[in-house]
């Protein structure tokens, strides 16, 4: 059987053991069920995530003038600390910061490797977290904007990392913390602008049952599909991870002859969208 199509961030299923899907222009392929099967891969072109046109992927999925110009890539995606929609300030289109920047957005604690902090739209929970392989999460803030996300993710991770040790993951070398009692010990930190947000009585944990190697094979697929990225494979893996993996995407996608943005899908939506 042959599938061709465009590489993109897998879709995922939270279920007993999480289920990952690669989504391709007509059809889509259950991940869990490659194991142990023989596969050929190879690279046919290029194709902007943006534009859709055949030309070289500078960052992100995108070619470099896309990585310029589209909303979707602005500066803010990667430091929410940067958003400024809530002032009613445009960076490359109000409407659409707007629309991603002015939700609720929620702070937590995930334990992938180490313990981290990071910052997800209120429902990319728990999609996010699977994204990053986290064994385990808990909310620390629920704000009403990305902007206080980003300042008091900032403010924490000056106690505790921001980034996933990608090799760690991997290997499922995991640390035992207890995210309830770094909830409270880092909740003096948190900036005074978000301090009534605090999430006070969360007992509240996500744990997950997942195989690690699933991230493995989906950077596997990426470096395949990305010829830029032989030359310094070390260097592509760790931009990989930070711009791919620990990036929320707010695209959308062509359902039933209408375009559904990321975050009005439901959680049917693959199903769907399988069976329409």
């Amino acid at each position: 059987m042959e599938y061709q199509g465009v590489l993109k961030k897998m879709l995922t299923e939270n279920s007993e053991t999480i289920q990952y899907y690669m989504e391709l222009e007509t059809d889509f392929i259950n991940v869990n069920q490659l194991l142990n099967s023989a596969l050929s891969i190879s690279f046919v072109k290029y194709q902007c995530m943006s534009c859709s046109l055949e030309k070289e992927i500078y960052r992100q999925g995108f070619c470099k003038s896309c990585f310029f110009e589209t909303p979707s890539a602005g500066d803010w995606i990667m430091r929410p600390e940067l958003s400024t929609a809530h002032l009613g300030k445009e960076d490359r289109n109000l409407a659409y910061e707007k629309s991603v920047q002015l939700q609720p957005h929620i702070v937590y604690l995930a334990n992938s490797s180490n313990i981290k902090v990071g910052v997800t739209r209120k429902q990319q929970v728990p999609t996010r977290w699977i994204d990053q392989g986290a064994h385990e999460a808990i909310e620390i803030v629920e704000v009403p904007n990305r902007y206080l996300a980003g300042i008091t993710e900032v403010a924490l991770k000056e106690h505790v990392a921001d980034k996933t040790n990608w090799r760690k993951m991997l290997k499922n070398d995991i640390e035992a913390v207890d995210l309830k009692e770094w909830q409270n010990k880092l909740r003096s930190f948190i900036p005074e602008e978000a301090q009534e947000y605090f999430i006070e009585n969360n007992n509240r944990r996500f744990i997950f049952r997942k195989y690690s190697y699933f991230s493995f094979f989906s950077l596997f697929f990426y470096f395949i599909f990305s010829p830029s990225g032989w030359f310094n494979p070390i260097e592509f893996v760790q931009e990989s991870i930070n711009q791919q993996i620990l990036l929320e995407w707010d695209g959308s996608i062509l359902t039933n002859g209408e375009f559904i943005l990321s975050r009005d899908m439901d959680r049917f939506y693959l199903i769907k969208w399988y069976f329409y």
